[in-house]
């Protein structure tokens, strides 16, 4: 469910108690997944935010927070079910962002998501 939610290889979840959340702009828009799972998704962008289940349990999409290099995993849940040759991942041949062709790539793009900081106005003005 994890994988078809954030459509990848897995989902990469950090929890939090649900009375410790505050969202800074707007609210969450919402699909029930299962019977005891909803998850929530940015209504504009459709980006996933959040794996919701049972009374106060609260997860965020890793890969939506500002930092996701702060948090430090600690379990993998599912494990069986990860995707064929999950594991070759690491023996891939690696790309960076800076070699000539891909840093054209991404100068030319201009994000419409929020960006990794909160502003005071959203949308930004894209003038």
């Amino acid at each position: 469910m994890c994988q078809k939610a954030t459509g990848g290889l897995f989902g990469p979840y950090v929890g939090a108690p649900f009375d410790a959340v505050i969202w800074t702009r707007g609210q969450p828009s919402y699909f029930q997944s299962s019977n005891k799972v909803r998850r929530g998704f940015c209504g504009a962008c459709g980006t996933p935010l959040t794996f919701e289940y049972g009374e106060g349990h609260i997860s965020f999409a890793l890969g939506a927070m500002d930092d996701p290099r702060s948090v430090k995993l600690s379990e993998q849940l599912a494990s069986p079910e990860r995707i064929a040759d999950f594991e070759a991942l690491a023996g891939l041949p690696e790309h960076s962002t800076d070699e000539p062709r891909a840093a054209a790539h991404l100068a030319s793009i201009i994000s419409f998501q929020h960006p990794d900081y909160d502003t005071s106005d959203w949308p930004l003005d894209r003038k």
